[in-house]
């Protein structure tokens, strides 16, 4: 491995949302890492930790484990903006070589670093990042809907998002400023690593447990960040919507057709309040959702024309 002793820099990317009982856990296990992949590569690390407007003692912990180790940097917001901010606000920080992004509660191994790190500096690929082939300890119906979400936006997105795909990589820094130069408010950032490009690395490995803390992603968070990366990478849903309206269009043609047919040969006076009513609950709901569908993106480009921050920062220790 003598090939690859260049005295990089890597960055540690931590975004944390009230993690003050992992947060102790966390760095006594990944300077473990650091430890032996000085000893191997003469690398350095640096910590950039984001508390993402945390309820609990995450600021406190974080100031104080910064005074005892001056590699440890960190970000506190104003409040809580959400977790691609936090991403967003590391990277924008990190002054690395390299730069890794992974969560403070061990669910990203740092023992991995070591192979991302191999990876990446073999000329071969600007990114290595995880994938769960796993999804043991999380509920059946996440897991079913995850499932069905990878498959829907890569039937309908010209992005693939794979499978599994964790935040947790590390990265070239050309890859992270391509990344810090899309500064779009409304951030999906499994989307985002994907439509950048560069060469991508998968490392396999099976789910595992929070060391502490509960997690901060229930059902319906993960719905709305779905939905959310639908339509930032796919415009499928609006060409549905006016496939819908060109659709019952034509059918609604068609029963006038069959009405005028049935009044003139027939007679028939064409009965059935039951049907009509039917026929209106099924409409309107076709139209609003459709009108849904248009101002999800309308509401959108909206927030994007505002130019507000994509995160306002407290206090830190970080030098710009």
């Amino acid at each position: 491995m003598d090939d690859i002793k260049r005295n990089d820099l890597i960055s540690i990317v931590v975004p944390c949302y009230n993690e003050e009982l992992a947060l102790p856990l966390f760095i006594e296990e990944i300077q473990k890492t650091e430890k032996s992949m000085q000893e191997k590569y003469l690398v350095d690390f640096e910590y950039i930790f984001v508390d993402d407007g945390s309820k609990d003692n995450t600021a406190s912990c974080l100031k104080s484990m910064a005074q005892n180790n001056p590699k440890i940097k960190y970000i506190i917001f104003s409040r809580n903006f959400g977790k691609e901010s936090a991403m967003y606000a590391g990277l924008d920080k990190c002054k690395g070589d390299f730069a890794v992004v992974m969560d403070a509660d061990l669910q990203d191994p740092p023992s991995m670093l070591e192979e991302m790190y191999q990876k990446v500096t073999s000329g071969e690929y600007d990114c290595a990042a995880a994938r769960r082939v796993t999804r043991k300890g999380e509920p059946p119906i996440r897991s079913l809907f995850a499932r069905i979400f990878y498959k829907l936006i890569n039937k309908i997105s010209q992005t693939e998002i794979v499978d599994g795909a964790r935040d947790f990589r590390m990265m070239s820094r050309k890859m992270v400023d391509a990344i810090l130069s899309m500064s779009e408010y409304n951030r999906f950032s499994k989307g985002i690593f994907s439509w950048v490009g560069f060469r991508t690395y998968w490392l396999e490995y099976e789910n595992t447990e929070r060391i502490a803390g509960e997690t901060k992603w229930s059902f319906y968070k993960l719905l709305v960040y779905s939905l959310d990366g639908i339509i930032a990478f796919s415009t499928a849903p609006l060409a549905i919507s006016s496939l819908m309206g060109i659709l019952f269009c034509f059918v609604s043609l068609i029963f006038i057709f069959i009405i005028i047919f049935k009044t003139l040969m027939f007679g028939d006076p064409v009965p059935g309040y039951p049907s009509l009513v039917c026929i209106i609950f099924l409409l309107s709901g076709v139209q609003l959702l459709c009108v849904g569908i248009q101002g999800q993106y309308i509401s959108k480009t909206y927030m994007e024309t505002k130019k507000r921050p994509i995160y306002i920062e407290r206090e830190g220790n970080i030098d710009d």
